[in-house]
């Protein structure tokens, strides 16, 4: 996994340098493109999220239970 603080900013500058030699109508494109990987990627996050809460109603009965009462005061 890239490390994101790290390498953002070179991956900013050589991003840069690339769409400066595109022409306007490949730019465009580039931008609805960044567009989709950013919903996609909210979409993912949502779709996280929400298994997480599926499985921690799921894991409530396991984890809330009288068996395991002593554990939870530590």
């Amino acid at each position: 996994m890239i490390e994101e603080t790290h390498m953002t900013k070179g991956y900013e500058q050589t991003i840069l340098e690339k769409l400066r030699q595109l022409p306007p109508k490949r730019l465009a494109e580039v931008e609805d493109f960044v567009d989709f990987l950013v919903h996609r990627e909210a979409d993912e996050r949502g779709l996280t999220h929400a298994a997480g809460q599926l499985a921690t109603t799921a894991f409530t009965r396991v984890w809330d239970n009288p068996a395991d009462t002593d554990y939870d005061r530590l």
